[in-house]
């Protein structure tokens, strides 16, 4: 095989050429992180042909073992429902122009679904309540008006909606639009404090994208433009910090915790990654630290996320590759 090579010296070339490929594979080990955290469930969605238009949100409904995901494109069905298991359920299409975001509400009465839209036709510009089989039931905003008023309520293509037990709203305004703006609203819609302007400032926000609430009583958003995630205080509004040195590649265009809130699950479009990031307890924001991440295939831009807050599976919604994939955890 190396005939250059002296019989005396071929078994220290072999010993070399071991010892490079051990220590290449182990320096590229060391550089992703100790242990896998997720692997793909690839039986999941059990008919992928369901998704026919571009997937952007998904929600899951951990009490019902629900999946559902918010899709866009010409007469397609905008809302799709799945099993945990990766059966298709149904789908629905009323009223809904652009799904951006997407919530599951559960609540001891019931469950409903929050999805926010940013179409420019009849019914965008608008957050807005569905039954889990589709029925409209709440409207927030001006359909098909974009703007900035609180009396009457305004939005201008409202990028994300978290809902907490109590009923009370929190919305990231906008997705390009003229709002760059963290809205927090009570049980019966009104608002409780609002925060943020256009700019690269503390509080400030460029494409404010995503956004949730963490058991110690924090809102993390996804400040898409600024390359950083900041949060405030769930109360007051006040600002509590930033994260800016994860984010040099790609902006964060997602935050999830997972269920143990141990972790935030960060989605980056621009370069098909998500990022695992450690997440702090009560005290200083402190700086970010990414301790996995999870290299998509190119061009699936993953746009937004959700996570099982049951089994602990994250959901995946990717445009480009026009599906839902979900990761179970390790």
């Amino acid at each position: 095989l190396f005939p250059l090579i002296p019989p005396s010296m071929e078994f220290n070339y072999y010993i070399f050429i071991l010892y490079s490929q051990v220590l290449k594979a182990k320096n590229s080990f060391q550089w992703k992180g100790e242990q896998p955290m997720y692997k793909l469930d690839i039986g999941w969605p059990k008919a992928p042909e369901y998704f026919t238009g571009q997937t952007f949100c998904v929600a899951v409904d951990s009490l019902h073992g629900l999946v559902y995901v918010g899709q866009r494109g010409d007469n397609v069905p905008k809302v799709l429902v799945f099993s945990e298991e990766g059966y298709f359920l149904h789908s629905w299409n009323d009223t809904v122009e652009m799904p951006h975001g997407i919530f599951v509400w559960n609540t001891a009465i019931g469950s409903s679904i929050w999805i926010t839209d940013v179409g420019t036709g009849k019914y965008g510009h608008t957050v807005k309540q569905y039954s889990p089989l589709g029925k409209l039931m709440q409207v927030l905003g001006t359909p098909g008006n974009a703007g900035s008023s609180l009396i009457p309520l305004q939005f201008d293509q409202p990028a994300d909606i978290f809902v907490e037990e109590t009923g009370e709203i929190y919305v990231v305004d906008g997705d390009g639009g003229m709002n760059n703006r963290l809205l927090k609203l009570s049980d019966d819609y009104k608002e409780l404090w609002l925060t943020g302007s256009n700019g690269s400032g503390i509080g400030q926000f460029k494409i404010p994208h995503s956004v949730t609430v963490d058991a110690f009583g924090r809102v993390w958003v996804a400040d898409r433009g600024n390359k950083r995630i900041q949060v405030f205080d769930k109360v007051t509004g006040e600002w509590l910090g930033s994260w800016n040195g994860c984010f040099s590649e790609d902006g964060p265009y997602s935050v999830r915790f997972t269920a143990d809130y141990k972790y935030l699950i960060v989605a980056q479009l621009n370069i098909n990654r998500l990022a695992i990031l450690a997440a702090p307890p009560v005290g200083s924001i402190g700086d970010c630290a990414i301790v996995h991440s999870v290299q998509l295939a190119d061009e699936t831009k993953p746009h937004l996320v959700d996570v099982d807050m049951r089994s602990g599976a994250v959901y995946v919604a990717e445009i480009g590759a026009q599906q839902v994939q979900k990761y179970v955890p390790l």
